[in-house]
């Protein structure tokens, strides 16, 4: 029989951003005894709120308030008048963090959401307690026409559809050991997201370069990278933790580009760094 000890609490909220898309948000109240700390997690390209499923899970169970929510265009969120982009993904988990009054959470962004959460520290907004950042970079994401090209096609939207060929053309985002359930939740998200959204999400990172501006955020932070991620290299990663002054770098062996499925332990031990490392 479930308890209420154990039987999360979830409550379901939309988001209305200033140019006009709605963003789906749940907010997932703690287990037993309360931390006092707000997580809210930002996915990555082609993914949704389920990518967190198990981090989300153990961060309720070691008492924080879990928040997620799916990037405009993704999931349950539609998309707004403005151009997909990054600055204006860093405004939305801005509009994000006002609406569920957390503006000094810990932020774990993973990908694409790295790239929001580093956007909306780096245009000065710094009350954060801290982030976690997943798979990322801060720089060198100049999607070449080809891939961005194959997102938007029908062709790889068809491919996506089928379970088996869509786990083997996706492989290479995640790690050689990784479990095949982890590969079809993937193929699933990938194959949800629509190939125009694909197609934007790729192109927006095209000369992005926040090292600058990010050497003034002193922010604590944890930037962990597969040793195997295909996607963004890991030393891209290690450029993020160097721009930052706060930051510590871990690369994780056998791991590929899709964190919060294969190694969600070390994202949950990431945030439990930042939590103990808080006055």
């Amino acid at each position: 029989m479930t308890t209420a000890l154990t039987r999360p609490v979830a409550a379901e909220t939309t988001v209305h951003t200033d140019d006009g898309a709605r963003l789906a948000v749940t907010v997932l109240s703690p287990l037993g005894p309360a931390s006092g700390t707000t997580v809210v997690l930002a996915h990555g390209w082609a993914a949704a709120r389920r990518v967190w499923g198990t981090v989300a899970d153990r961060l309720i169970r070691e008492g924080h308030r879990v928040v997620l929510y799916d990037q405009r265009g993704h999931g349950a969120s539609t998309s707004g008048r403005e151009p997909f982009g990054i600055d204006r993904l860093g405004a939305d988990l801005g509009a994000v963090l006002d609406h569920v009054e957390a503006p000094d959470a810990i932020v774990v962004g993973h990908s694409g959401g790295g790239f929001a959460a580093l956007s909306y520290v780096a245009g000065g907004s710094r009350k954060l307690a801290g982030l976690v950042l997943l798979g990322t970079a801060a720089h060198d994401q100049d999607t070449p026409d080809s891939e961005v090209k194959m997102m938007g096609s029908a062709l790889f939207s068809r491919a996506l559809r089928r379970p088996a060929l869509g786990r083997k053309l996706l492989g290479q985002t995640m790690g050689k050991r990784v479990d095949r359930r982890a590969l079809e939740v993937n193929r699933q998200m990938f194959a949800a997201t629509s190939p125009e959204v694909r197609a934007d999400a790729f192109r927006s990172s095209r000369g992005m370069d926040l090292r600058e501006p990010l050497a003034a955020v002193r922010i604590p932070a944890v930037v962990l990278a597969g040793d195997g991620d295909r996607v963004i290299k890991p030393e891209l990663g290690r450029a993020v933790a160097d721009a930052l002054v706060e930051a510590r770098f871990e690369e994780l062996a056998g791991a590929g580009h899709m964190l919060p499925l294969e190694t969600p332990e070390a994202v949950v031990r990431a945030v439990r760094e930042l939590v103990d490392r808080q006055p």
